[in-house]
């Protein structure tokens, strides 16, 4: 697979807590140079992002994030925030705490409330698969498609581990065609995202892979527009 053709399926991904508008900036930059799926941010950053891309570029930006433990009322305010202020794709956090508890209606509704709040703009839910049985992955497919959202998301990033090959090739097989599915955490390698784009992954929550198009242009001399 060539690289532009990862780069196509890259959210180039800057969720540092300390991230200023200068690096949103550069890296919405390079999103654009090499044709990247979106950016994404935090909600802060969203306004400033899209007065400086316009139309140019999708932004998405992530809701209830890390820990998915607001209540709904707050995350469907924070996501309506989100779109007003230009976000076109939204990456929400479940809350685990319901799904620890088997309060699988909980889960929906609160997937749902969000769903309410984004209309026309296209969901990612994030389940964190790193803190769940493979059981409660399975049925969280189930209830992310629905209710309604586009894409299950293996990971924020930001908790004891990341994406894996088992827990993306897991969600394509026990998710209805309809629903599609995001590896997100940890993807370091050329491999990795070839790997996860093989087992079914549609996106790719990343930075990585724009730094290694970046140092393989440096390397090689490319031009500019190499992507």
């Amino acid at each position: 697979m060539e690289i532009k053709d990862i780069l196509e399926k890259c959210d180039h991904t800057l969720l540092r807590v300390d991230c200023t508008s200068e690096e949103i900036r550069a890296l919405c930059d390079q999103a654009i140079k090499y044709h990247c799926a979106s950016v994404c941010i935090p909600p802060c950053h969203v306004a400033g992002a899209k007065r400086y891309v316009g139309d140019k570029l999708t932004l998405c930006t992530v809701i209830g994030f890390p820990n998915g433990y607001m209540t709904s009322a707050a995350k469907a305010f924070e996501a309506a925030d989100a779109v007003s202020n230009g976000a076109d794709e939204i990456d929400m956090v479940i809350n685990l705490s319901m799904v620890k508890d088997g309060c699988w209606e909980g889960v929906a509704k609160d997937i749902a409330a969000v769903r309410e709040a984004t209309k026309g703009k296209l969901l990612k839910v994030i389940i964190e698969c790193c803190l769940l049985t493979e059981e409660e992955k399975i049925r969280l497919c189930q209830i992310v498609s629905d209710c309604g959202a586009d894409y299950i998301k293996t990971s924020t990033g930001f908790s004891k581990g990341g994406a894996t090959r088992e827990d993306v090739k897991l969600m394509r097989e026990h998710s209805p065609a309809s629903l599609k599915v995001k590896a997100a955490g940890g993807i370091a390698s050329l491999q990795d995202a070839e790997d996860f784009i093989a087992l079914g992954a549609d996106r790719l929550g990343t930075s990585r892979i724009v730094k290694l198009a970046m140092e393989l242009e440096e390397a090689e001399g490319a031009p500019d527009e190499a992507y």
